[in-house]
């Protein structure tokens, strides 16, 4: 048998590479089978939240991954992991307080994904006026996509300390709409307006809505004021809107077949003349 005998530099390097080799494919074999974990526990998961879970998770799984290889060959190759953990730890200390920013937007979606106010695909209403529907949550921040189509993008640090209105989980709607008819209505006519509100409600809500109320509730200045309050039990606007704009219509016509007429902005002055009667103006 022969060997190839070589030198003491050239066998160090063989093995510094032979090791840097191994300690690269044995990484890049433990991030792959975890990030094939994460992708079946995705797909097979009904949470929405379940992709950023499973990128955080990610992220987490391959910083302890190639720590460890990186200090296994290093311990193979002779180095005193020992003293370079301690070095590490102090150095580390120096690091997070340079990126604490950064560290305090992963621990926020740490946050969000554990108690999960909401998800994605929820149309969410923040502190300073931002809303938008949520498209993506991040390690670092959350993307919204605004009513107008621009993207917003939100650190989670910020959402964290944030009140949040989120839409998405809206179980109804509470709608509140007044009018006024004018003065001259009849009494019989005013007791039958919430009645009449009522039963249009009844027949154009199709079981999407939920009558709370219909009063008389003020004299107003120039007209005679009603208050109605019902629920629609779908949270969906646009259904929302269809039922407010179908009883609008069901009322002016209900009034217009009856003669009650609705009221606008009215004022009488009277003028008062020496030696002579009053006169009124009615105006606008």
């Amino acid at each position: 048998w022969k060997y190839l005998d070589l030198g003491a530099t050239a066998s160090r390097v063989t093995t510094i590479v032979i090791v840097a080799m191994i300690a690269l494919q044995v990484g890049i074999w433990l991030s792959t089978a975890v990030g094939f974990f994460l992708r079946e526990q995705r797909l097979h998961s009904r949470d929405k939240n379940a992709q950023t879970v499973a990128t955080l998770l990610q992220f987490v799984a391959n910083v302890v991954i190639w720590s460890l290889v990186l200090l296994g060959a290093l311990s193979n190759l002779g180095i005193n992991v020992t003293a370079l953990v301690t070095g590490l730890g102090i150095g580390g200390i120096a690091v997070a307080l340079a990126v604490q920013n950064l560290l305090g937007d992963l621990l926020a979606s740490v946050s969000i994904a554990l108690d999960k106010p909401f998800e994605l695909g929820d149309f969410v209403n923040l502190d300073g006026g931002f809303m938008g529907t949520v498209e993506e949550i991040g390690i670092k921040s959350t993307r919204l996509r605004a009513l107008s189509g621009e993207q917003i993008v939100v650190p989670n640090s910020e959402i964290v300390k944030a009140r949040i209105r989120n839409m998405g989980r809206q179980r109804e709607r509470r709608a509140v709409f007044t009018f006024g008819v004018t003065y001259y209505t009849p009494r019989e006519q005013l007791e039958a307006v919430p009645v009449t509100v009522r039963e249009a409600l009844a027949e154009l809500g199709q079981g999407k809505t939920r009558f709370d109320r219909a009063h008389f509730t003020t004299f107003g200045d120039s007209a005679l004021n009603f208050e109605v309050v019902y629920f629609v039990t779908v949270p969906d606007y646009g259904v929302y809107m269809d039922i407010q704009q179908a009883v609008n219509l069901r009322l002016m016509r209900e009034f217009e077949s009856r003669g009650i007429r609705f009221a606008f902005p009215t004022q009488t002055l009277v003028l008062e003349r020496a030696g002579k009667p009053p006169m009124k103006a009615t105006g606008t």
